[in-house]
C-alpha cells in the first residue's frame, strides 16, 4: 500500500521539491548583500595627491562647479553632468608617454559603454597648447563620440583646481601658473550626485575592465 500511494504521488512531491529548491535559491540571492563601492573624500586619499587645504575633509566631498570649452567649440559647464555617471582623466595632446595610453583606454571604455548613459571627460593640463581646433584634430583622431566624451580646455587655474582640490588627481603642489605641470595617470569615476567613487590607472588593461564592472555595480545601485 505504501509504495503504491509512493507511485501515485511521485509526480507531486518532485513538483514540490522543484518548488522548494526555486524558492530557496531566490532567498538566496535576494538575502545576498548587493556590491558596492566606497564614497571617497580627501581623508581616505594619500596625502600626495590632494591639497593641503582639504585633506581633513572626511565626507561630503563633491566635484566642484566648472565651465570650460569643449572640441567643438562648446561652453560645457557642471551642469551637462548632473545626475549623470561619468568617468573623467586629465591629459595633454602633445604628450608622448602615458597620454596615448590613456587616451586608447579611455577609447576602451568609450565602447564598451556606447549603449549605456555613461559621459567621459578629458580635461587639458596644457591649454594654452590645446586650443579648440588641436582638440578637435585630436578628437577625429581618435574616435571620440562627441555625444559620450568632452576634451576640455580653458582656464589653467581652474582646470589645475579641479585636478587638486576637485578629482584628487595631483601629484604636486602649484598654483595653476605659467610653470605648473599636472601629470597623472589616474582615471576618476563619479557617480550622479558628482561624488567619487573609484580611482584606476589609466594606463593599465585590467584597471579598465574593474572600472567597466565598478560602472555596472554603480548602475545597479541607482536602480535599487
Amino acid at each position: 500500500m505504501f509504495k503504491k500511494n509512493l507511485k501515485r504521488y511521485a509526480p507531486l512531491i518532485i513538483i514540490m521539491t522543484v518548488i522548494s529548491v526555486v524558492v530557496l535559491t531566490s532567498f538566496y540571492y535576494i538575502l545576498q548583500p548587493k556590491p558596492t563601492l566606497p564614497i571617497y573624500s580627501p581623508n581616505m586619499v594619500s596625502t600626495e595627491l590632494v591639497d593641503e587645504s582639504i585633506q581633513f575633509i572626511k565626507k561630503y566631498h563633491k566635484i566642484s562647479n566648472f565651465s570650460l570649452t569643449n572640441q567643438n567649440g562648446e561652453t560645457v559647464t557642471h551642469e551637462n553632468y548632473n545626475n549623470k555617471i561619468y568617468v573623467a582623466d586629465f591629459f595633454f595632446t602633445t604628450c608622448p608617454s602615458i597620454c596615448p595610453i590613456m587616451t586608447e583606454n579611455m577609447f576602451y571604455i568609450q565602447e564598451k559603454t556606447i549603449d549605456k548613459d555613461i559621459m567621459l571627460v578629458s580635461y587639458s593640463v596644457t591649454p594654452e597648447i590645446d586650443s579648440v581646433l588641436q582638440l578637435k584634430k585630436y578628437a577625429i583622431e581618435k574616435g571620440v563620440n562627441d555625444n559620450k566624451w568632452n576634451l576640455l580646455t580653458g582656464n589653467k587655474k581652474e582646470i589645475y583646481e579641479l585636478a587638486r582640490k576637485s578629482y584628487l588627481v595631483a601629484k604636486n603642489d602649484g598654483d595653476g601658473g605659467k610653470y605648473d605641470m599636472i601629470h597623472t595617470e589616474n582615471f576618476v569615476l563619479v557617480d550622479k550626485e558628482k561624488r567619487i567613487r573609484g580611482f584606476y590607472d589609466g594606463t593599465n588593461k585590467e584597471e579598465m575592465d574593474k572600472l567597466l564592472n565598478d560602472i555596472q555595480i554603480l548602475e545597479n545601485l541607482y536602480k535599487i
